[in-house]
């Protein structure tokens, strides 16, 4: 289950743009497999975000705001994949992706809570932190600055 489909990014790219980031060979139609690629990065990207909080893929079937919310922020970064294909990215693609990042980052921190109707299951990773283990350091700060 994706938050996005092909039929989605062209209705917002438009056809010409669909087509024109997609088309290496010339033939032009949508190259369907740099469209796919495209997409399933994103959503790869979205969940691996989503994951520090919730288990995913989020089950976008249970509340349609969330729904066009995660279409939305997918959309962005798809639109950003594509347009790296032919660069330059327009600024405004950049914004976009860029805003995008920043939220899904905010969710991952636990600041941005997706609101749903029912309660979302917790990722498996929620909580859990790194730690050092090892040696201590070999070298001190004050060694290292006369290196």
């Amino acid at each position: 289950m994706g938050y996005v489909t092909n039929a989605d990014i062209e209705a917002r790219l438009g056809s010409r743009a669909y087509v024109e980031l997609t088309d290496d060979d010339g033939t032009g139609t949508a190259d369907l497999e740099k469209v796919d690629e495209a997409r399933l990065g994103a959503e790869g990207e979205v969940d691996s975000y989503l994951a520090r909080q919730y288990a995913v893929p989020v089950d976008v079937t249970v509340d349609e705001t969330l729904a066009g919310l995660l279409k939305s922020v997918t959309l962005d970064l798809v639109v950003f994949r594509l347009h790296c294909r032919r660069p330059p990215v327009p600024e405004d693609v950049l914004d976009c992706r860029d805003a995008a990042i920043a939220w899904l980052g905010r969710v991952a921190e636990g600041e941005v809570v997706l609101q749903t109707s029912t309660e979302l299951p917790a990722g498996e990773t929620r909580g859990l932190r790194g730690i050092a283990s090892g040696h201590r350091r070999v070298l001190t700060e004050e060694q290292w600055s006369r290196i």
